[in-house]
């Protein structure tokens, strides 16, 4: 694996970093605090003595038939697939025996061929106990899934180095909080709204800091996250008080009721939205605090002032184009609830301001509501800390006259005057490249 070249941040001045040392460290003391007193102690175990056994199987041999009519279903109706299917058990009491099993049929059944890895389930017969059957429930997806996973993070380690290592650091210490502490408290009856909040920085403060470095600009990045992440808390608060949303939008939220009754839904909601807001903010927070950074660094005579106009114009490309993204992502995971909208017979009004869409938008509103807010808060934090260490006569701000313009050297011009003599007929020699002005918008061309 080769070396990250990677050029480091600049450092700040030591009183900056005690500042933003004394702000974050606290931050970290009360999210760890918190973590430990919201953590799951008694969490409810699934009671698995109802839920038949589960056994991989291979499929040996499939046999099709027409399926016989039924007095239920209309003349002409197609039905099935009918038949049999010979499996060979992997697992459990029967491995090594071949077993039939009939067709899988129905909405969403698998189609099996000779080969396929299956998964069967035993069933037992309430009348007698020793006498099982088999059902194909679906197929076995774990090897796709390990090679596709494998896939995933060689091309993140290839391409980001260390960097992306530790990104696969960051991405395993995110499931692993959602999984230990975030799923398991809220099924525990905790506040689901107090659990995501309480999560969402702590997967804040662990990923940034693995992947990005324990660094100034990386600090900035973090109270940006964390400041947009608690406005993105009251709004959704706000929003979904407004609008009267319960949280029973969807059929998961309704079976989820139905299983555990004192789970609050809306609050649920509430950490959905946290949750879903956080990937997007953290990339936005981290862009602007390494935009200024480059560009103090690129270009030290720059203003605070120049500083977050420059950086805030790289943050309102980046959000026109985030927007979408959350928009389509939310779109996706929700077409087919979407799709019902031409199923649905009701006016499009009342479509729309229906529980199950309704919720969907708000969704939508509130992330992008958090992440328009964090482009100007983390930028205006990155460029105070960029300027902090600058005397009176170093901020060009604060010095009444033009800033000086560097211009070549006497020994220079004659050099390349004499470069230019030399040259008969051919093009004068161009002006040495300047730093654009970072004054100038482009905007205006569009």
């Amino acid at each position: 694996m080769g070396a990250d070249h990677t050029r480091p941040a600049p450092s700040a001045p030591p009183g900056v970093r005690r500042i933003l040392v004394a702000t974050v460290v606290p931050l970290f003391v009360v999210t760890v605090i918190a973590a430990l007193v919201l953590w799951p102690r008694d969490s409810r175990q699934a009671d698995g003595g109802a839920e038949p056994a589960r056994h991989h199987g291979t499929v040996t041999r499939v046999v099709t038939e027409p399926c016989p009519p039924t007095p239920e279903a209309p003349p002409g109706a197609a039905e099935g697939p009918c038949g049999t299917v010979t499996v060979r058990v992997e697992q459990g009491p029967d491995s090594g025996q071949q077993v039939e099993t009939p067709v899988p049929a129905g909405p969403g059944a698998p189609t099996v061929a000779v080969g396929d890895e299956v998964v069967l389930v035993q069933l037992t017969d309430p009348a007698d106990p020793t006498a099982t059957s088999y059902q194909i429930a679906e197929h076995q997806r774990g090897k796709p899934l390990v090679w596709l996973v494998a896939l995933f993070a060689a091309a993140i380690v290839a391409f980001g180095r260390l960097r992306g290592l530790a990104a696969l650091a960051g991405l395993g210490a995110s499931f692993a909080i959602l999984l230990t502490f975030v799923v398991p408290g809220i099924a525990a009856g905790g506040s689901p709204l107090l659990i995501a909040i309480t999560g969402s920085a702590l997967i804040m403060f662990v990923v940034l800091y693995l992947t990005h470095g324990i660094t100034a600009q990386t600090s900035v990045a973090v109270l940006g996250t964390l400041g947009s992440l608690v406005l993105t808390g009251l709004l959704g608060s706000l929003a979904t008080a407004a609008t009267h949303l319960t949280g029973f939008g969807s059929e998961e939220a309704t079976t989820l009721s139905m299983y555990q009754r004192d789970v609050d839904l809306h609050g649920l909601l509430l950490a959905g939205i946290i949750i879903g807001s956080l990937g997007v903010l953290d990339d936005v927070t981290v862009t602007q605090a390494a935009t200024v950074t480059e560009l103090a660094h690129a270009n030290p005579g720059l203003s605070r002032t120049q500083l977050y106009r420059a950086a805030t114009r790289v943050g309102r490309a980046h959000i026109a184009s985030t927007v979408n993204t959350i928009v389509l992502a939310y779109a996706g995971a929700s077409l087919p609830l979407l799709l019902l909208l031409t199923a649905d017979s009701r006016p499009v009004s009342q479509i729309l301001t229906s529980e199950f869409l309704a919720q969907e938008i708000v969704r939508s509103a509130v992330a992008t509501l958090g992440l328009v807010a964090a482009v100007p808060l983390t930028t205006a934090l990155a460029a105070l800390v960029a300027t902090a260490g600058r005397g009176p006569a170093d901020d060009p701000a604060r010095d009444p006259g033009p800033a000086p313009t560097p211009r070549p050297s006497a020994d220079r011009d004659a050099a390349l005057e004499a470069l230019s003599a030399s040259r008969p007929g051919g093009p004068p020699t161009p002006a040495p490249a300047r730093w654009p002005d970072p004054e100038r918008s482009t905007e205006s061309a569009w």
